[in-house]
């Protein structure tokens, strides 16, 4: 029983052989069963545009005839906007040289580990 598992922890076994194949089916199982019962905790990073001349653009589906988009732009980007009408103009006024005309759904703030606001995400029809 000893030289099994010495075996099998060393994988001495030929390829083809029996155990060998168990190996290889433990390997598989836990590569593809593990992630349903093991919290990993690994989740995408969220990414904000890192030059002042980026705009990130991800498609959001439809809206009936209406294809939706959601822009992340920079907070430095919108030029200091306090109300929510100025940063509604600053978002279109960023958008629309790159999209053309669109009509601005809803936005929100996207903040950083220190919860300030780094970037604005951006819902739009075009």
């Amino acid at each position: 029983m000893f030289k099994l598992i010495r075996n099998y922890i060393f994988w001495s076994y030929e390829r083809g052989s029996f155990h060998y194949d168990v190996m290889v089916t433990a390997i598989l199982l836990f590569m593809f069963v593990s992630p349903w019962f093991i919290n990993f905790n690994d989740k995408p990073v969220e990414t904000v545009a890192l030059h002042a001349s980026e705009v990130l653009v991800r498609e959001a589906g439809r809206d009936g005839e209406s294809s939706r988009f959601i822009y992340q732009i920079r907070a430095d980007d919108l030029d200091g906007a306090k109300t929510d009408a100025e940063r509604k103009a600053a978002i279109l006024r960023v958008i629309e040289p790159i999209s053309g005309e669109v009509t601005l759904d809803h936005y929100e703030a996207v903040y950083d580990a220190q919860h300030r606001v780094v970037a604005y995400n951006a819902w739009v029809l075009r």
